[in-house]
Parts: C-alpha cells; sequence; structure tokens
C-alpha cells in the first residue's frame, strides 16, 4: 500500500512468550496546503487521497462552494534529503473572482491528526454557517439500516486491518449504500477525503446522505457535515456537548453509540423510521 503503511520492527509480548518481529503501523505525514503559494493550513494526515482531502477541507472550511471554485491544484516540488519529492505539499489557484480567506482576522488554519480544532480562536470562529438548508432535507432511514452501517464501514476499511490504527468515514445512502470510504489518522481527515471526492464530483449538497464515523462524533465533524450538507451523521463513540448544539441548530440528525442493535439519536430523531413506523 505504498506510503499508506510502513513496516517496522516491535517486541510483541503475548503472556510468557517475547518476539521480535515486523510490525504494519498506519503512515502519517504533513500535508500543507497553499492557496497560490502561501501557506494556508498544514494537517498531519495519511498518504493518499489528497486532493480529495484538499477539496474536501477547502469546501468543509467555507473557502469553496463546490468544484467550479477550483482553477486547479498540483503537488510542490517539496524534497527531501536526498531530492525526492515528498509529495507533501498542494498548492491550490482558486478561480477567477473566488476571494481567499483572510486567515490572520479571527482563526489559524494549523490543525493535527488528533484535533482538527486546535488553534481556532474561539467557538464563535469556526461556527460556520452552512450554504445548505441541512434542516429542510426530508431524508428518513430505517432503523434496521442504520444499525447494519457500523458493519458495512469495518468490512470497507483495508488499511485497518493491517494496522489498527486509522479511522474511518463512510458516505452511505439512505438505503445503506455505501458511496465512499476513506480512511486516516485522523478522524476530521477521513471526512474531509470523503467530501472531497463528492466535491471534485460535483455533487454538493449531499442532501439524502449518511455520514458514519469510526470514532466519536466532535464539533467539527458535525460542522463538516452541515458544511456538505449532509442531513444524518452517526458515530459508534459518544457526541461531545457542543456537537449536540450544533447538530440541534442546524438540523442535523445526530447518532452516537452506534453499535449491535442500539444507539442513541441525540439530534432531529423524527429522521429515523422506528420498526412499529414502517409501513
Amino acid at each position: 500500500m505504498g506510503r499508506v503503511t510502513s513496516r517496522t520492527p516491535v517486541l510483541r509480548i503475548r503472556g510468557p512468550v517475547h518476539t521480535t518481529r515486523p510490525d504494519t503501523v498506519a503512515a502519517e505525514e504533513p500535508l500543507e496546503i497553499r492557496l497560490a503559494g502561501s501557506p494556508l493550513a498544514v494537517t498531519m494526515r495519511t498518504p493518499g487521497a489528497d486532493f480529495d482531502l484538499v477539496h474536501g477541507f477547502l469546501a468543509t472550511e467555507g473557502v469553496i462552494a463546490g468544484i467550479e471554485d477550483v482553477a486547479g491544484l498540483r503537488y510542490c516540488n517539496s524534497v527531501d534529503d536526498e531530492g525526492r519529492n515528498t509529495y507533501n505539499v498542494v498548492d491550490v489557484d482558486l478561480a477567477p473572482g473566488v476571494e481567499p480567506p483572510d486567515t490572520a482576522l479571527d482563526r489559524n488554519f494549523l490543525t493535527s491528526s488528533s484535533c482538527g480544532v486546535c488553534g481556532k480562536a474561539s467557538i464563535d470562529a469556526i461556527r460556520t454557517r452552512s450554504r445548505h438548508d441541512v434542516a429542510a432535507d426530508p431524508t428518513r432511514l430505517e432503523l434496521a439500516t442504520l444499525l447494519a452501517l457500523p458493519d458495512r464501514l469495518r468490512a470497507a476499511q483495508q488499511v485497518f486491518e493491517k494496522t489498527g490504527g486509522l479511522h474511518a468515514a463512510g458516505l452511505f445512502t439512505a438505503d445503506g449504500e455505501l458511496v465512499a470510504l476513506r480512511e486516516d489518522v485522523g478522524r476530521h481527515n477521513a471526512v474531509d477525503k470523503v467530501v472531497g471526492d463528492a466535491v471534485r464530483e460535483g455533487r454538493l449538497p449531499l442532501t439524502g446522505h449518511v455520514l458514519m464515523v469510526s470514532g466519536r462524533a466532535s464539533f467539527e465533524l458535525t460542522q463538516k457535515a452541515a458544511m456538505a450538507g449532509i442531513p444524518v451523521l452517526a458515530a459508534v463513540s459518544a457526541p461531545s456537548s457542543l456537537a449536540v448544539e450544533l447538530a440541534a441548530d442546524v438540523g442535523i440528525t445526530l447518532v452516537g453509540f452506534l453499535r449491535g442493535d442500539g444507539c442513541n439519536v441525540y439530534a432531529r430523531s423524527d429522521r429515523i423510521v422506528l420498526p412499529d413506523q414502517v409501513q
């Protein structure tokens, strides 16, 4: 899988048995995003689907509305000590008339694989308003379909099976069909890669879809779902208080602890069709 994974020697201890053997770990490298040569953001990510990541990041941060706002992008010639291209810098040209963000005003775009909101000035600065009316999305999905999503997500996680160290984000239809899946050391990066795939194909807003994430539901993931026009966000773990507040504000159905035969619905539960409501 190339730069997506790396092999490293480890001391493996299992009770009284101690062995030295190679192990596969998830790769993590910085990606610098530039606009017309000027640095915008640095994120620690798993290499792969970088152009999806960049498109998704720009869309979920409100820099672009869709693919028509991007004139072009390319890897810069960033080299390592041996003169080889690292493919760790992407430069983006915005389309004529698209204003670049003023990063000096209220926020810092520096992100990391563990916390996408690190460095942002305040909650008010990151409560980006979506261009899409998520609250008006009439999507409904049956409970049985919702409960099946974690297994479908896990079954498609190829790199996780090798490393055990990656987050995943999957975009599903309301009927449970997997549309796109991306893995990354950063859960916000995985979401940006999924959204970026849709941006590049001109499919925003993502009405009628469900975003399933392998970890918890943070404020930022909820914001990214809103910016992409996704009406349902489901997570295998817990949501944060701000995620619940934002979901209620913008009209996203927020589901947490989606495991086995149960889940908790924290906002807009009317979109979930219970068994006794199935016609």
